[in-house]
């Protein structure tokens, strides 16, 4: 009876313990990218050894089960993105944190990147990207991500270029780049893309995998709806609503 005690209550600790991010991992080249999904706008990679969060938010994960941050990329000051106890979690003296113009004065010591800025740290070489609304806005009128505000990150890991959009819609300059493989795309309704805005701004970029982000409510299918009958573009659903 005690075996039979001990078995079930080990098989409700299992049950009860949160599940583990869903994880990808992409070769290069240079070595393996780790790619944790670990939903709505946040994401963890690992290369060559080092680890980078992108927008740490408490409300998703413990973590002090996640290894600490070499790097942590900031896209924009809305609270879910810009999480101090998050980020204090992750950083390490060592970290270095870059962040957006929205971001300055927010975070300590962060390396404050607008649009177009470059910059290397972890061994991978970060340039800034406009993230901004043209469509959706407040009732007053204002956009929810001004332009010039909020960044996303082309990051360049070895010969793979992958894009982290941030809270944005497909705006010129992200339709303009050229050379990305890896697209993370925001689809969270009113707040960044629809999935024909996601769709648009895919078919002009041309990334070799694309994974919608940040989807909220939006149901991540019919993107793959849209993108069906486009040769070259893999779209892989993942947990980030």
């Amino acid at each position: 009876m005690r075996l039979a005690i001990v078995t079930l209550t080990a098989l409700l600790t299992a049950a009860l313990a949160p599940a583990q991010p869903a994880r990808d991992v992409i070769p290069t080249p240079q070595g393996e990218l780790g790619i944790t999904f670990i939903g709505h706008g946040t994401l963890m990679f690992a290369w060559q050894g080092k680890v980078i969060h992108v927008d740490p938010w408490s409300r998703l994960a413990d973590y002090a089960t996640l290894p600490r941050a070499d790097l942590v990329l900031i896209t924009h000051a809305h609270g879910d993105h810009l999480d101090p106890k998050a980020l204090a979690a992750v950083r390490t003296p060592a970290t270095e944190v870059i962040a957006s113009p929205s971001c300055e004065g927010k975070v300590e010591n962060a390396v404050i990147l607008a649009n177009g800025q470059t910059r290397s740290a972890a061994g991978v070489t970060v340039t800034a990207v406009p993230a901004y609304n043209l469509v959706h806005r407040r009732d007053d009128g204002r956009p929810y991500h001004p332009r010039g505000e909020g960044n996303g990150y082309v990051l360049t890991f070895g010969e793979l270029e992958v894009l982290v959009a941030g809270d944005t819609e497909n705006v010129p300059e992200l339709k303009a780049l050229k050379g990305i493989d890896i697209a993370f795309l925001p689809m969270n309704l009113p707040y960044t893309m629809t999935p024909e805005m996601v769709a648009d701004l895919a078919r002009a970029m041309r990334p070799r995998l694309l994974y919608p982000y940040h989807y909220g409510d939006t149901d991540p299918q019919r993107l793959v709806e849209l993108l069906g009958d486009t040769p070259g573009i893999e779209v892989r659903i993942r947990p980030m609503r």
